[in-house]
């Protein structure tokens, strides 16, 4: 991915600072141990996150009916195989013995070597819609066939949901619709669009159960990045769907070429036709920006929304340093919320002239902001051998796994980072440290990257508090907090897009 979002305050000290987190409403202390909810129908406590809450409701009033009505709906609904029945050569993915519970913790990718067989003459091709089955042959969804990808399927439906809604049950067209309308009606129960935020995230992927498709708002512009096969079949469906939000005058779309690359498709001869617009103004928070609409992935990284808001309310009288400061995100925050100085590192000329245009459209101060072009570690390593500290760190790199294949290095790569970063924030200061490499996130690599440093010269790693909440949503959440005797530090991630 800020708007009307509810929020709360959770309380962590770490030394002198005093650490505080959107999270839900009502100021808690984090507590070593995850928190779980029982999502039973109930009003979610005030503590929720707004986000939880908001799909809470959502869920809760899609499913008030009467006990007699849900009984009829029931009886009356067909299974997947009575519907597969009914439509000739629809394909069978069989899963091998104990590989389905995955699915239905959540997870929508059926990897392929999680695939026992594939029954149905002749086999599916890419793009068809295929019923997955466990071991016994049993349907437990449906979903997107691929041939060539390393994910198999995309399971869009689980056979508990065509049973209790059989309208969108092996039908993309329709199930793009609901999802689209769903994810629209959620943004407007936290508040957005708003009067201080028109650049959201409207469709996050799996957050929002259509894997591989990620759907910006800037203003009255949709950024549609595409990811996965499936997005670009149903490109004219997906643009029109949204093109019919309310506010929107114009559609981006930007296929992710290396990604679909993978996925069988070459779309590097594909005719793109040229967009009248490269750059829009939109506002987030209070702040105001340009966004290039040629800039890197859809040209904002507004899944961070929340959490630059948070940098905000840290950076008071406080010395900031945004290291891959891009477009000045983070940076201009800090400055908002009151920074003594912040200074945004970043080796792009276009990105930081964007970021230079910023602090004027907002009236900053450029004596207490400013942006410099280099590279990320010479600066670093410069900064140590002058001994200069920061209260503030916020080191948020680009993509460095952008495959499973290069996971190792690309986990040396955010270990040198880390490792410098370390060295440059002060005695009881705080860094936030991200990842927007689905690979390593969803790995567990980044956070056991950086959990075996050499901490010695730091002092001595005393204890993991899991954050409490941890959804796909709009926004990305912080996913874990470190205390360290000399300072603290956050670690955030995202999904791939």
């Amino acid at each position: 991915m800020g708007g009307a979002r509810k929020r709360a305050h959770v309380a962590v000290t770490a030394r002198k600072i005093s650490i505080r987190k959107y999270l839900g409403t009502g100021q808690r202390k984090l507590k070593p141990a995850m928190l779980g909810l029982r999502a039973c129908g109930g009003t979610a406590p005030a503590s929720v996150p707004a986000l939880v809450r908001a799909r809470l409701a959502l869920r809760a009033s899609s499913t008030a009916y009467d006990a007699a009505t849900v009984a009829a709906a029931c009886s009356a609904s067909s299974s997947l195989e009575k519907l597969a029945a009914e439509r000739k050569g629809l394909a069978k993915v069989v899963l091998k013995k104990g590989k389905t519970q995955i699915f239905g913790d959540g997870s929508p990718m059926v990897y392929s070597g999680a695939v026992d067989r594939i029954i149905g003459r002749p086999p599916p091709k890419s793009g068809d819609i295929v019923l997955v089955a466990d071991g016994t042959e049993k349907s437990i969804g449906w979903g997107l066939y691929n041939s060539v990808s390393m994910f198999c399927v995309r399971l869009m439906q689980l056979e508990e949901e065509a049973r209790r809604d059989p309208t969108c049950a092996l039908n993309m067209e329709r199930l793009l619709k609901a999802r689209i309308s769903s994810a629209v009606d959620l943004r407007r129960s936290l508040g957005l669009p708003s009067a201080n935020t028109n650049a959201y995230r409207l469709i996050n992927s799996e957050g929002d159960r259509l894997s591989g498709l990620i759907v910006d708002i800037f203003a009255d512009v949709a950024v549609i990045a595409s990811s996965a096969a499936w997005v670009e079949k149903y490109r004219e469906e997906i643009q029109f769907l949204v093109s019919k939000v309310n506010g929107i005058n114009h559609i981006k779309w930007r296929p992710s070429a290396d990604i679909l690359k993978e996925e069988g498709l070459d779309i590097s001869e594909q005719n793109e036709y040229a967009s009248s617009r490269s750059t829009v103004k939109v506002m987030e928070n209070g702040i105001v920006y340009i966004v290039s609409l040629e800039g890197q992935k859809t040209g904002f990284y507004a899944d961070q929304r929340e959490n630059r808001h948070f940098v905000s309310l840290l950076s008071k009288d406080q010395r900031v340093l945004d290291i891959f400061c891009y477009s000045g995100g983070f940076a201009l925050h800090a400055a908002k919320g009151g920074a003594d100085n912040v200074i945004g590192i970043d080796s792009s000329g276009s990105a930081l002239d964007l970021a230079n245009e910023n602090i004027i459209l907002n009236e900053l101060n450029p004596g207490r902001i400013s942006f410099v072009k280099g590279d990320a570690t010479a600066f670093m390593k410069g900064a140590i051998s002058k001994n200069e500290l920061w209260d503030l760190v916020i080191l948020d790199p680009p993509k460095l796994a952008p495959q499973k294949k290069v996971l190792q290095s690309a986990s040396g790569m955010y270990r040198s980072l880390n490792a410098l970063a370390m060295q440059v924030v002060k005695p009881g200061g705080l860094l936030m440290t991200c990842s927007c490499s689905g690979a390593m996130t969803q790995s567990g690599m980044f956070l056991k990257t950086i959990q075996v440093f050499d901490l010695t010269h730091l002092g001595q790693l005393l204890n993991t508090h899991p954050v409490p909440w941890s959804v796909q949503g709009p926004v990305r959440l912080f996913t874990a907090f470190q205390h360290v005797e000399s300072f603290s530090y956050l670690c955030c991630s995202s999904p791939d897009i």
